[in-house]
């Protein structure tokens, strides 16, 4: 990318769109630097992207993530895939690391420049590409980006606590993004012969494993593999991918996929949402009626784990925001917000007061279940507003 803004900075190039999930490093171009030579198109806000976003110089593409390399082939005509790897074995196979996502699946379909990293984990899975299947490639052997695990707090783990007492032996997992699904892997040490079939593989994964807690014997799909799109988190965690045969990076078309997840028995998708109203819908995208993040697989997980024999799905929220001073449950969203999770796909909703279990349940009893859930400060004017609305 040093070299392709660089090129756009002296004039040489024009008319090009670089499209990405979630960058990481912030670049001129992201700032509208060379408006007619390089520009961004991101399917997935992130804390560079976000103000660019807003400024206008960022365009998002609204996703389900299995739907990522649909929409970039879509939109793309003989793509060049620039993506880091791990150098090639004696074989001749280099290995995309902590990456298969929607990169993957360019494999044969698109050319691609890798930059090579001997600090990259060598993993396995859907994510290999040969020699000569790569137009060239650089060394570059900068340190891998890292991300520390949050820091957990009281709610978190009472929250934890609702998901994992809810989760049995030989379930299979899918864990998103936060503080929340964190706290959870961490309170399934007692529990036996899970699997993993998930988007993020995090650092609290290394201890399920290790254990002996995740062995993905009873899996259907995958058996006795962890199974990944995507790795983030701290060298522990690249040093426990590096050569594991345990693990398996897939493209995101197939982790994320709700026909495979949907054959997958008693499987769990556990996600972070923003806000849910009264009728169950989850705004996990936008934050005051402002792009935040994006869809990411909620929802393909989601519905994997409605159809799944035995599936649940869990959303997880603290009750409030601002310090106590607002309801994170709400009688209706504000115009401009998002709904990321329909009503219709909806199955549990938790906060740190309880469990409302929403599937197959009328308007009334949804309402009067998130009610329970929510802050005992706000419930008198919730129950206000719900009556107001005829919920109740």
């Amino acid at each position: 990318m040093d070299a392709i803004e660089a090129a756009a900075a002296r004039g040489d190039i024009e008319g090009i769109a670089v499209h990405q999930m979630h960058a990481l490093h912030d670049r001129p171009y992201l700032h509208g630097a060379y408006p007619d030579r390089l520009r961004h198109i991101a399917y997935f806000l992130s804390q560079v992207t976000r103000p660019c976003y807003v400024a206008g110089t960022v365009e998002l593409v609204p996703n389900h993530f299995s739907e990522v390399y649909g929409h970039i082939a879509r939109r793309t005509n003989d793509p060049l895939v620039i993506a880091s790897a791990s150098p090639p074995d004696r074989h001749g196979y280099f290995s995309l690391g902590v990456t298969a996502d929607y990169t993957s699946s360019f494999i044969g379909r698109g050319r691609f420049f890798l930059e090579v990293n001997s600090r990259m984990p060598r993993t396995f899975g859907r994510n290999q590409i040969h020699i000569s299947q790569v137009e060239g490639w650089i060394s570059n052997e900068r340190e891998l980006d890292e991300v520390q695990p949050p820091a957990l707090d009281a709610l978190d783990h009472t929250i934890a606590g609702y998901v994992a007492d809810r989760i049995a032996d030989g379930a299979c997992l899918q864990t998103g993004i936060g503080a929340i699904p964190n706290a959870i892997m961490s309170a399934l040490s007692h529990h036996r012969d899970l699997g993993v079939h998930t988007e993020l593989l995090s650092n609290g994964l290394v201890d399920l494993v290790e254990q002996g807690v995740v062995n993905g014997v009873r899996k259907l799909h995958n058996r006795t593999k962890v199974v990944g799109t995507f790795a983030l988190g701290t060298r522990r965690l690249y040093d426990f991918l590096h050569e594991n045969t345990a693990v398996e990076l897939w493209s995101a078309r197939y982790v994320n996929d709700p026909r495979l997840l949907s054959r997958e028995r008693n499987f769990v998708s556990i996600n972070a949402t923003l806000s849910v109203d009264f009728l169950g819908q989850c705004a996990s995208e936008t934050l005051n009626g402002s792009y935040y993040s994006s869809s990411g697989g909620q929802v393909d997980f989601a519905r994997g784990a409605m159809y799944s024999e035995g599936g649940q799905g869990f959303i997880v929220l603290h009750s409030t925001a601002k310090h106590g001073s607002v309801s994170r449950i709400v009688p209706q969203f504000a115009p401009g917000e998002v709904v990321t999770l329909s009503k219709n796909t909806v199955d549990k909703v938790v906060t740190e007061y309880g469990v409302a279990e929403l599937r197959a349940k009328t308007v009334r009893e949804r309402a009067s279940a998130l009610i329970a859930i929510a802050h005992p400060d706000h419930r008198d004017h919730l129950t206000h507003e719900a009556r107001r609305l005829g919920y109740v």
